[in-house]
């Protein structure tokens, strides 16, 4: 990666030991199915970043100030499998070393990798999963590490919900938990779904946030635009309420396609990785302790399910 830093921000604020979160860039473009250009995605993001105001209006912070460690790319790509590894190995480490993990794709099979490592070392995770696929093939042109396959393993060892789905194909349903199942053309009507999906989380929650899962009037540049997405304050109106209702462990953003004429993309896809930072740490002094929740003695044994929502969370 060209670039130093997150953002062009200060070195005091962008070293390991001094810093709160770690980003991940992970460029990688190896299963997609259509418009290639997704591990592209990081550095543009990283580039945009620099061109973004620091200071955020709506919650009155500069979380920056927080310490952003802007990670060693993921470089592997000799297969979907060895990079799903080398992602889970780089998030897990970096879980360890009691930071916020985020991560920058790359398409959606990156994600894999990430949600393996939060699974391992948050109990009762819930994937929180926000994209316009519904991403549950078992296997996909003979690889369970596709982009058709980000969340399969998700909804078989985690809660898994799912918002703003409005692509799928038939053989998905028969994995899908419908009542967990945010579809675009049913949130469109329906002024609860916000306080529904927030409902049926646990505590502890990683987002996996695709963007083609927003409308292409806003995020045209991703590798398979679907019309009727989300809008930008809608996203942000969910996105604040899950974190300021649970504990958001970490999270991905994925699918960023860029285009060399149109950099507006880009530019969004920056203001919503910082929003989500800001929601985050919007509470929180530069000053204060970060404590992750992390246990490494759940590792392996976390099985909540899809089926298991009875309990009071």
């Amino acid at each position: 990666m060209k670039t130093k830093t997150y953002a062009g921000i200060p070195a005091d604020y962008s070293k390991l030991d001094q810093s709160k979160i770690v980003l991940i860039p992970v460029p990688y473009d190896g299963t997609s199915t259509w418009q290639k250009g997704a591990d592209k995605g990081p550095e543009t993001f990283l580039e945009a970043s620099e061109n973004m105001e620091l200071y955020d209006i709506e919650t009155d912070s500069e979380v920056y100030q927080q310490g952003i460690f802007l990670a060693d790319a993921v470089s592997e790509n000799s297969s979907p499998e060895a990079m799903v590894d080398a992602v889970h190995a780089a998030t897990k480490s970096y879980i360890k070393k009691n930071k916020f993990v985020t991560i920058f794709g790359g398409e959606h099979s990156v994600s894999i990798g990430t949600i393996r490592a939060f699974n391992d070392m948050f109990p009762n995770l819930t994937v929180l999963h926000i994209d316009a696929h519904a991403d549950l093939r078992e296997s996909y042109e003979g690889s369970k590490c596709n982009h058709a396959c980000a969340v399969y393993e998700a909804s078989q060892t985690t809660n898994l919900i799912q918002v703003g789905i409005r692509s799928m194909d038939a053989i998905e349903k028969t994995v899908m938990n419908e009542e967990q199942t945010y579809f675009a053309h049913e949130m469109a009507q329906d002024d609860n779904w916000m306080d529904s999906a927030i409902d049926q989380m646990t505590d502890n929650v990683f987002i996996t946030f695709d963007l083609d899962a927003l409308d292409p009037s806003i995020m045209p540049s991703t590798g398979t635009p679907e019309p009727g997405g989300l809008l930008w304050y809608e996203t942000l109106e969910f996105l604040r309420q899950v974190f300021e209702e649970k504990n958001v462990v970490g999270f991905d953003i994925v699918e960023l396609c860029p285009n060399k004429d149109d950099k507006s993309s880009d530019f969004l896809a920056a203001k919503l990785y910082y929003k989500m930072l800001s929601y985050k740490f919007m509470d929180e002094d530069a000053d204060d302790d970060f404590e992750s929740n992390f246990d490494e003695m759940s590792n392996g044994v976390n099985k909540l399910s899809k089926f298991n929502i009875e309990d009071d969370y």
